[in-house]
């Protein structure tokens, strides 16, 4: 077959996993929203540094904005990149007389010969007595009008809504500053579905794993507020519905960012105060972003282990294509029961019982109703060893307990290998969509150039799993992965 290109960039796909959030060196505290660029990912610190990864999983140190401050945000706009940062402030330095700053790069590449910031221009400012403090901006630029938004403010008095040009940076001429929320800081704007999320990083800070940063939100009609939450509470009397906390070895997340990866998929990230398992560092946090009745949540970091492989469409499970190999049993038929004969339980059926009837060579997959049966189960393992994409390493899905691995074929099909070998082919995608679903990718199709983001097990009809074009309006490319 001859080779087809489906996308040359492996563009932001997530999946959470049961190790590190993030290998490499993820260390970074107030980041940017995630950011790309010539195939590279960015995210910016306090400080004057960032991150860099070339896949989205490994991340090292290496990204760089003058100026240092505090709390950066960057945005795509056309072809150049907007940074907006707070110079001191949030008790930084001049206490809270804060100042935001804009400035531009065509590039986020130190080693490119486009990159090169512009002089910073002020749009807003706080001298230390009036009730706001000028730092943890973000920007907005609203799909539906074209105009550019930044809130900023922290817990020393309110968060304030600004408007700024989307051609120069700077202030609209004659702009007022609004008050829109209270008791957050780091906040952040997303539009979806015809309303504007406020979302504020709520709690203490900067004491490791004793911080109780957490995430809350409140929506509105309109990017000026009022911006209420899901029991009618205004931002602005100190409301906010919980979108992400502590757990799973981590606490203290803040300054969330969003990322749309394709329809039906997004990722928030953030930065964890403090990671239990690098020893309480500061790291980058990455999560499936979820919409649930309207509002925003935290998808779960997806852990390894065994599985059923569920569809969406019918519930059937996927499959080996071998015969089905009846259990013995006594028993007595249900007519003529005796209710004082002893129970005796059934062992479920192991693998040693039918993997000797089993062809040898490569296995075909189909759907079907579950039945607990060895050829159902499906162990799912995380290799981080593999490199991965934004947010998870990829993963090799195997028969439990056996190294038969699913893989794609060059038509666009489905079978499983004897043995696992590490082929790109074999490795999987898991991305957790927006309504809490999954779907699953192959790295790659023998006889396609690049690393695959188009095509996701599919399943044709009720018992036929494929590989087809990814469509979040169909339930059949979406699958449940329920732990055995």
């Amino acid at each position: 077959m001859s080779s087809r290109s489906i996308f040359p960039l492996l563009f932001f796909s997530i999946a959470t996993i049961d190790v590190a959030a993030q290998t490499g060196a993820p260390y970074i505290h107030d980041p940017s929203n995630i950011a790309e660029c010539d195939g590279k990912y960015y995210t910016f610190g306090t400080g004057g540094g960032g991150l860099i990864s070339d896949d989205g999983w490994t991340w090292h140190g290496g990204a760089e904005r003058p100026g240092g401050g505090a709390a950066p945000d960057v945005l795509h706009i056309g072809d150049h990149y907007l940074f907006i940062y707070g110079a001191t402030g949030g008790g930084l330095g001049g206490g809270h007389n804060g100042r935001i700053l804009t400035m531009w790069n065509r590039s986020l590449d130190p080693k490119s010969p486009d990159f090169e910031f512009t002089s910073p221009i002020e749009v807003a400012s706080s001298d230390g007595l009036e009730d706001c403090d000028a730092i943890d901006p973000c920007l907005l630029l609203d799909p539906t009008t074209g105009r550019l938004w930044s809130t900023y403010g922290t817990y020393f008095g309110n968060i304030r809504l600004i408007e700024l040009d989307p051609h120069t940076g700077e202030r609209i001429r004659g702009n007022k500053e609004r008050d829109i929320a209270i008791d957050c800081e780091a906040t952040y704007l997303v539009y979806r579905d015809g309303w504007y999320y406020l979302l504020g990083t709520h709690g203490t800070c900067c004491d490791g794993v004793n911080s109780t940063y957490n995430i809350v939100v409140g929506r509105s009609r309109s990017v000026t507020g009022p911006y209420i939450d899901n029991i009618g509470r205004d931002m602005m009397q100190g409301g906010g519905r919980m979108v992400i906390s502590a757990g799973d070895h981590v606490c203290g997340p803040g300054h969330f960012g969003r990322t749309v990866i394709d329809e039906g998929v997004e990722v928030m990230s953030c930065h964890y105060e403090a990671d239990f398992d690098q020893g309480g560092r500061s790291v980058l946090g990455l999560r499936p972003l979820l919409w649930k009745n309207g509002w925003p949540m935290a998808g779960d970091r997806f852990h390894g282990g065994n599985y059923e492989i569920l569809s969406e469409r019918r519930g059937y499970a996927l499959e080996l294509a071998v015969d089905f190999v009846r259990m013995p049993q006594e028993r007595q038929a249900w007519w003529n029961i005796d209710s004082n004969e002893s129970v005796h339980p059934i062992s479920l059926q192991q693998l040693s019982d039918v993997i000797g009837t089993w062809p040898q060579g490569d296995i075909a997959v189909r759907c079907g109703d579950y039945m607990m049966r060895p050829h159902q189960h499906w162990s799912i393992v995380p290799l981080p060893e593999a490199g991965g994409y934004l947010g998870g390493p990829y993963f090799k899905i195997v028969i439990q307990d056996t190294e038969r691995a699913l893989a794609a074929t060059a038509d666009l099909e489905l079978t499983t290998v004897p043995a696992f070998t590490g082929a790109p082919e074999q490795l999987w995608c898991i991305q957790q969509l927006t309504d809490g679903t999954f779907r699953l990718l192959p790295k790659a199709i023998p006889g396609y150039e690049g690393i695959n983001t188009h095509y996701v097990l599919y399943s044709a009809g009720d018992s036929t799993p494929t590989l087809a074009e990814w469509d979040f309006k169909s339930d059949n490319a979406k699958w449940n992965l329920k732990k055995m």
